[in-house]
């Protein structure tokens, strides 16, 4: 079958913004517009379950209207295929962000026009920047009350270190706001109704503009006096990506004409050389086409982005993978969910072609796959399909071997994308099925679970016997623990949150150690002589062999390094895995007879558990950066609060007419917060959170953690 949509004319975007943004409101527009769909779901509307917006159809997203698994959808526009993916953002499920940004070839950002760049917004820029997605930005929710473009295009650039370029200006702003000027045609796109379907007017730029619009707030009549160094700003920018442009403008003084300058904006998006902003409503249907034509003119198309890397089975790169449909077939599995269709595993296809019945090979971990069913999401409807090529994202059901991160690709090329990189969870809890006799439903659907999260660990507690879940926040584990409910019809239920603590040591210590044991017949023997020393933090945990002269024989080396490794899981304090030590191994001892693997792994283990106990170990904690923003009246009641739970105030900023205040805060003190906060503050404050760092437990907390450790042991 011949390809329907030329590889140029393809955009892989994803919308990326703090939680609230209005990311699901603007999809449903997109939708609606590009002629996807008739009716328009608001966000608010799908609480009472009977409802929901396309994207956001799981029931723990219409009953909380937050976004939770981000979900795929495709529309057309201006002869263009869009594949879009709305993606949460909410920080506990910042790993939906990261895995679609992985496979995505451009974002649009959007932002509040009242709150501008928050917490999450920064997250999310920073995973952007981690995989070199172009982005535009959007400013939406400009009819608000407090919302201030300038502002928000200031923290673009001030909080985010990026470099904004306005293509639109708006006109009003909040009861009053009317649309925006386009800086590239100079021309006013004005309504007069919210009406969804309801048809600007195009008006040219003449100095009774502000009058004929009735604007009278200082902040709307400064956008419109900005209007003329705003385009020449733009026309500047834009022109330093074509040196002809600019000099045939320095020559003539000519203004380019509007296809010049949407050239040279393309070419500047795409290398990141500035980031397009746009401003709308998307909730009163005001620019969101405008938005449509944007990611049109400026996004990326599969072609104009690097070549996807690939690496070696170490994570080294080795080369590259063409996009194209004449390269061997290429594809990364970026999600797996579980589905009514069953195990559904999205893959983007970055070269090749794949048609239904191949047989292709997950290059990740060297088995076979046979290629059943394929299918074209639209949020959570499954259209069959017989082929899919280059650029295009689509959903394999049933794969058996696959994983999220595993490369796909022809067997007679085999090829390793470049992986993508999963936080560590900060938080776990234990977990166990409501009635014992769904154990075994419990445990299979548990593990479905954590194969399509790799943000979720699951353990067994060797003391207790408990099953512990791990993950990224309090709503992560309860959000998955309730789409088990509805998805697999098992329910569990949860204990008490519990740190991810780590330990680490504060200063070296050698140590000889000599495993020696006779039972008759050959016996037991190695030693080992092991330097132990503290690393920097984040530094994770690090082997050398330093021995000379073979006094420990090579082929036992690797069992040092094996026994050093189980045993820093389980820690000298309280159990807790040990992190930031370097273990050098600089001599031992070996019996021709008596020594093996298993000899040395026992006296490494032995070496590590005598060792750091020498070594000053203490106990460390995560520590979570955390946003509250909060009316100035309660400003006062929530700093001594959050002093009181051990937390540092790291500074305050505006935020429309409340106060934010950033702080770390152990995230041991962050349980059940939420219920204080608005308690403190007649429900009028909220808050934000994300991992920052790990960080050394005062002594007193330290003792009280190991003796609750002990007493449970």
């Amino acid at each position: 079958m011949p390809r329907q949509t030329p590889l140029s004319d393809i955009r892989n975007i994803g919308i990326i913004a703090h939680v609230d943004a209005g990311k699901t409101t603007t999809t449903e527009r997109i939708l609606y517009y590009t002629g996807r769909k008739h009716t328009i779901i608001d966000v608010h509307e799908t609480k009472d379950l009977k409802t929901s917006t396309t994207t956001d159809y799981l029931e723990q997203e219409q009953k909380r209207g937050i976004t939770i698994q981000s979900a795929a959808v495709s529309a057309f526009w201006r002869g263009k295929k869009i594949n879009v993916i709305d993606t949460p953002g909410h920080v506990d499920f910042t790993i939906e962000v990261n895995r679609s940004l992985r496979v995505l070839d451009g974002a649009v950002v959007v932002f509040d026009g009242v709150a501008g760049v928050e917490p999450q917004s920064e997250t999310n820029w920073r995973l952007a920047d981690n995989y070199n997605v172009p982005r535009m930005c959007y400013v939406n929710k400009m009819d608000r009350s407090g919302a201030n473009f300038r502002r928000c295009v200031d923290m673009i650039r001030n909080r985010l270190g990026a470099r904004p370029l306005c293509l639109q200006v708006p006109l009003g702003s909040e009861d009053n706001f009317r649309g925006m000027v386009d800086l590239i045609e100079m021309k006013a796109y004005v309504w007069f109704s919210d009406d969804k379907d309801a048809k600007w007017e195009i008006w040219d730029i003449t100095d009774d503009l502000a009058s004929k619009l009735n604007l009278t707030v200082k902040e709307d009549l400064d956008n419109i006096e900005s209007i003329p160094g705003l385009r020449q700003e733009l026309v500047d920018t834009a022109l330093e990506q074509d040196d002809a442009a600019m000099e045939a403008y320095l020559e003539t003084g000519e203004e380019p004409s509007p296809d010049v300058l949407r050239t040279c904006i393309r070419k500047g998006t795409i290398t990141s050389a500035f980031t397009p902003v746009l401003c709308g409503s998307s909730y009163k249907n005001k620019g969101v086409t405008q938005v449509l034509d944007a990611v049109v003119d400026y996004l990326p198309a599969p072609t104009d982005v690097p070549a996807i890397a690939t690496v070696d089975e170490d994570g080294n790169p080795n080369g590259e993978r063409a996009s194209s449909d004449e390269a061997p077939f290429s594809a990364l599995a970026f999600k797996v969910i579980n589905d009514t269709y069953g195990s559904m595993t999205f893959i983007r296809v970055y070269s090749g072609v794949l048609t239904k019945g191949m047989s292709i090979l997950n290059s990740t971990r060297g088995k076979r796959e046979k290629i059943g069913r394929m299918v074209e999401m639209f949020a959570k409807e499954a259209n069959a399909i017989e082929e899919a090529r280059a650029g295009d994202i689509v959903a394999l059901v049933s794969l058996t071997e696959t994983e999220t991160g595993d490369t796909l690709c022809d067997a007679s090329s085999p090829v390793i994308l470049e992986r993508m990189r999963f936080p560590d969870p900060v938080i776990s809890v234990s977990v166990e099925p409501k009635t014992k006799g769904e154990q075994e439903k419990f445990s299979i659907a548990l593990g479905k679970m954590v194969r399509a999260d790799p943000s979720l660990r699951l353990e067994t507690d060797r003391e207790t016997g408990q099953t512990i879940l791990r993950g990224m926040g309090e709503l992560h584990l309860e959000v998955t623990l309730d789409r088990m409910r509805t998805e697999f019809g098992v329910e569990g239920n949860m204990g008490k949150p519990q740190v991810a603590y780590r330990e680490t040591i504060t200063k070296p210590v050698e140590l000889v150690y000599t495993h020696k044991k006779q039972t008759g017949g050959s016996g037991q023997f190695a030693e080992v002589k092991i330097i132990f020393e503290p690393l920097e933090r984040g530094q994770g945990f690090e082997f050398k062999d330093e021995t000379v002269g073979g006094s420990v024989p090579r082929e036992y080396v690797p069992s040092v390094q094996k026994g050093l490794t189980l045993q820093k899981e389980d820690g000298v304090l309280a159990g807790y895995p040990t992190v930031d030590f370097r273990a050098r191994l600089v001599d031992g001892k070996y019996h021709d007879v008596d020594s093996n693997a298993l000899t040395f792994e026992i006296a490494a283990k032995a070496c590590f558990r005598e060792a750091l106990p020498k070594a000053a170990p203490i106990l460390l904690e995560p520590v979570m950066k955390v946003e509250i923003v909060t009316p100035e009246d309660y400003l006062g009641d929530v700093i001594g609060d959050i002093n009181r739970r051990r937390g540092t105030v790291l500074g305050q900023l505006e935020r429309g007419s409340n106060i934010a205040v950033e702080a770390n805060v152990p995230l041991n003190e962050m349980f059940g917060y939420i219920g204080q906060l608005r308690g403190m503050t007649s429900g009028r404050a909220s808050y934000t959170m994300e991992f920052s760092h790990y960080e050394p437990v005062p002594r007193n907390v330290t003792d009280e953690i190991v003796a609750g450790r002990n007493k449970a042991a």
